[in-house]
């Protein structure tokens, strides 16, 4: 082999340690302008709330300022598409649910995504817990009500969700499966006409998210019958998990967690991720996630991606046994 000049080598050398060196110079000075966040919902909700709140902590930690921008559509494949083909830098992060990771993937044949290559995981925020309810005018005060009068009468029983394919749509599927009563899906298109129609009547029970459905359980509109989270939750001490109604280790809900474009140069992975892990474990942080009825559950981004190797394909098994599809 052929040596090289001393002149040559010295100035391979030279380019060699200045492109080694400046992944680490750019951790160093990053971030040197605002970041963005992509909520992919609308304005004014839980998940908003929550997405403005984590910018605030971010960019008092960060430096920067952390400017939250609504995409809304579609099941949040709109705002993740976008996310997961923005460049790989930092400056733009999504604010996932577990709608965007588990139940987009296990429905949806063309993504513009894959929930785990697409992404860096930064790490889990909160969690949000279902809620199965019933008109107030029913006899049916409690899941084992339910089920009874559900047997007694099949395919006579329907129940309300916002839309085929979320979150509470999985949720009630599961507790069909579980219970082995048999119901009609009704879809609306969000709470507010959902549970609009649970309340004057037109389905007996639904199953919504604890946001939505806490203002009107406190007004009487609605009665809760079971949450479907593993705990009984502050906001509903008196309520029975479905696990406590005698169907033990059942348990659904929807998380969120904060995500990066995929390729994302570790040392700036390690700032987001110390970053977020300040701000998640704040106990302001933590009293606001309970004033909203989310449930704080930060884990780091290794959690997130076992979190969704784990559900992935037990929500793609209830998709295939209650045929639930993308609408």
């Amino acid at each position: 082999m052929t040596a090289l000049p001393p002149k040559l080598f010295l100035a391979c050398a030279t380019a060699l340690a200045t492109l080694s060196a400046a992944p680490a110079a750019h951790a160093q000075t990053w971030p040197e302008r605002p970041l963005r966040l992509v909520v992919p919902f609308a304005a004014g909700g839980a998940t908003d709330v929550l997405g403005r709140l984590l910018a605030v902590g971010l960019g008092e930690r960060l430096g920067q300022p952390v400017v939250v921008e609504n995409k809304p559509g579609a099941s949040t494949v709109i705002g993740a598409t976008q996310v997961a083909k923005a460049a790989p830098d930092g400056y733009t992060l999504l604010l996932a649910a577990s709608t965007t990771l588990t139940l987009n993937p296990a429905i949806r044949q063309q993504l513009g995504y894959d929930p785990i290559k697409s992404f860096t995981p930064l790490g889990l925020i909160a969690d949000m817990s279902l809620v199965l309810v019933a008109n107030p005018d029913t006899s049916i005060t409690s899941l084992k009500d339910l089920v009874t009068q559900a047997k007694a009468n099949p395919d006579k029983f329907s129940y309300g969700s916002f839309g085929a394919g979320s979150s509470v749509h999985f949720g009630a599927e599961m507790l069909k499966a579980a219970t082995g009563i048999r119901m009609v899906h009704v879809p609306f298109n969000g709470s507010a006409p959902s549970l609009t129609a649970l309340a004057g009547g037109q389905v007996p029970v639904a199953v919504d998210t604890v946001v939505a459905t806490l203002p009107l359980i406190k007004g009487g509109k609605i009665r809760p019958l079971a949450v479907l989270s593993p705990q009984r939750l502050p906001a509903l001490p008196q309520v029975p998990t479905v696990a406590e109604s005698g169907y033990p280790g059942f348990q659904m809900g929807t998380w969120f967690a904060l995500m990066a474009p995929a390729g994302l140069p570790a040392p700036v992975q390690q700032k987001l991720e110390k970053a977020l892990a300040d701000v998640a474990n704040a106990p302001a942080t933590k009293a606001r996630m309970v004033e909203l009825a989310l449930t704080p559950a930060y884990g780091n981004g290794a959690a997130v991606k076992a979190r969704v190797e784990k559900e992935l394909p037990e929500m793609r098994a209830v998709a295939a046994r209650a045929d639930i599809r993308a609408e």
